[in-house]
């Protein structure tokens, strides 16, 4: 288990940060996934407060995540402290693309986590990146959607969503689910589009 897994899961660490949320007039919203492995994507994504904010929410809620990196940040000491903190590194440079490497870890594991950003900047985009989908969709895990909403000053997990291959079709559940969430930056939240093949 990594440090940052270990640490979500602690009773000290809920208390604390439920605090911390409660002090800043914020509050969680959740509704429990139905399974222990799955996609989480998070947005919208506009400033660095939105890492500080979720780490908490993780926190407060229990919710052991990991996360993905390039194999370089790996490398030597610095690779103890990003496995510890809950970094799984993929190689972008082999064959195996990251969304094979990706659904292999799933492969692996009974109970996993995977925390991405659709948006993958703080910067206004005009389409999400879509490997959070093939990842879920080749998996055969569903995608949970995480928001933080600055106007309400709430956060938590939306509805889980199957992906079917219709990526359409579930890109505008997701765009429902979303439209109503207003970033710190509301001028920097992307577009919930996708690139046409």
């Amino acid at each position: 288990m990594s440090l940052a897994v270990g640490f979500q899961r602690s009773n000290l660490a809920r208390t604390i940060a439920r605090s911390v949320f409660r002090m800043a007039g914020w509050r969680t919203q959740v509704i429990p996934p139905q399974t222990a492995r799955y996609v989480l994507i998070g947005a919208p994504h506009t400033s660095n407060w939105d890492f500080v904010i979720m780490l908490l929410f993780m926190a407060a809620e229990g919710i052991p995540i990991r996360w993905i990196g390039k194999d370089s940040l790996f490398r030597g000491p610095m690779g103890i402290l990003m496995r510890s903190l809950g970094g799984i590194p993929v190689n972008r440079q082999e064959r195996t693309n990251m969304v094979d490497q990706v659904v292999a870890k799933f492969e692996e594991h009974d109970a996993l986590v995977i925390g991405l950003s659709p948006e993958g900047t703080r910067k206004k985009t005009d389409r999400w990146r879509t490997g959070f989908y093939y990842i879920a969709l080749k998996a055969e895990v569903p995608i949970v959607m995480a928001f933080i909403d600055y106007r309400e000053k709430v956060c938590g997990f939306g509805p889980s969503i199957k992906a079917t291959g219709d990526i359409e079709a579930d890109f505008k559940i997701i765009r429902e689910f979303y439209s109503g969430v207003v970033g710190r930056y509301p001028q920097k939240q992307s577009s919930i589009e996708y690139l046409s093949e």
